[in-house]
């Protein structure tokens, strides 16, 4: 087997990112960089709490042909390429379907990040590409279009969300750090609604008190 201790790292990273609610059942997939021709990618349709090392793919990134694996590599196998392709200074990618970042993908607007902790992971925008039917070519291309050599995070119209990083752990970061941008931008927007409401603002409270109880956690590999 190839780049075992690369592909065992994408099955920590998988089971932990599953653990803390960002990946759920077979939804979400990363892949990481072993060197400027391979990338290792997580596999379709594979439980992440079943998934072994065999399981990843191991790619060649220039024309996506398989090197090493039985499996499927993910069907968005295209939209992490565009983005190591481009971002020669990142390790990881990582595709989420994170609950409060997914919401803020219906709005279609960018976030700016005033944070300077999340500046560092994030950069100075969240960035959104617009929508496209999942694993199609024509997502790909719609992420292409926006990404940028100093912005880590991109909103997915409808869909999700992508962070990459230098490292491995800094893209577990930075897929941390957007979810509390976004929680606390979904709060604010929620408040100022609840200020002015009539018979919703119990039920706008309610939402506040239910992201207010659920802080977001570090994800340490």
């Amino acid at each position: 087997m190839k780049f075992p201790s690369i592909r065992q790292r994408v099955v920590e990273m998988s089971v932990l990112l599953a653990d803390h609610g960002y990946f759920a059942a077979t939804g979400g997939n990363l892949a990481l960089r072993v060197d400027d021709e391979h990338i290792v990618v997580t596999p379709s349709a594979v439980d992440y709490y079943r998934m072994e090392p065999e399981d990843i793919c191991v790619l060649r990134l220039s024309d996506l042909a398989k090197v090493d694996g039985e499996r499927k590599p993910s069907v968005e196998t295209g939209m992490h390429a565009q983005v190591l392709r481009q971002r020669k200074d990142c390790q990881a990618s990582i595709h989420t379907h994170q609950p409060a970042a997914s919401a803020l993908t219906l709005l279609g607007q960018p976030l700016t990040v005033h944070n300077a902790e999340h500046r560092a992971l994030l950069g100075p925008q969240v960035l959104i590409a617009g929508y496209a039917p999942s694993g199609t070519r024509w997502l790909s291309s719609k992420l292409q279009r926006v990404l940028r050599q100093d912005v880590n995070a991109y909103l997915l119209r409808t869909h999700g969300a992508i962070c990459c990083g230098s490292s491995p752990e800094r893209a577990l970061h930075a897929i941390a750090a957007l979810e509390a941008l976004a929680c606390a931008h979904l709060r604010e927007r929620i408040a100022a609604r609840a200020a002015s409401a009539g018979p919703e603002q119990a039920a706008l409270q309610k939402l506040i008190a239910t992201l207010d109880a659920n802080p977001i956690q570090e994800l340490i590999a």
